[in-house]
């Protein structure tokens, strides 16, 4: 990876989907254009309205998983394939753009404004209308403090 980008995703950014789909990614997250880890693959967030973006080091981690799941696991199996349906592998191009395919623009339900957030190994790209709305809902719900001493902090 190029000194910018260290594998570690961190922070919100908001940015622009242009009339072809590209959207900018912040320039301490790219990768060299001409290096090996500027492949990057985004898959549908299984939880929420967004799309989650995996860096080259924990590509392969996924594919390992993937490929532990039994081809008897009958329910494994379709959720790979419906997952699958809308993996898009890509590199930034020399503008730090992506272009994301239309089968998770539609799941995003990703408009014209886009929020990047940074969570450490990957990033999640959200409609920026939504984004707001589940930020307030969780401002509302439950004490972080709480949350996060659940997760050793």
């Amino acid at each position: 990876m190029s000194a910018h980008n260290t594998g570690k995703f961190f922070g919100e950014y908001r940015h622009s989907v242009d009339d072809k789909g590209r959207l900018t990614i912040p320039s301490q997250w790219r990768p060299k254009v001409d290096s090996e880890d500027n492949n990057f693959l985004a898959l549908p967030s299984l939880t929420e309205k967004s799309v989650t973006v995996y860096p080259p080091k924990m590509i392969e981690q996924l594919y390992e998983r993937f490929s532990q799941i039994s081809m008897g696991n009958k329910d494994g199996q379709r959720a790979i394939r419906r997952i699958m349906s809308m993996a898009h592998n890509f590199s930034c191009d020399k503008q730090g753009r992506i272009n994301l395919n239309d089968k998770l623009i539609k799941h995003a339900g990703i408009a014209k404004s886009v929020v990047l957030l940074g969570e450490a190994s990957k990033f999640m790209i959200y409609d920026e209308v939504f984004y707001d709305q589940l930020m307030a809902d969780d401002e509302a719900g439950e004490d972080l403090a709480e949350i996060a001493k659940d997760f050793g902090f």
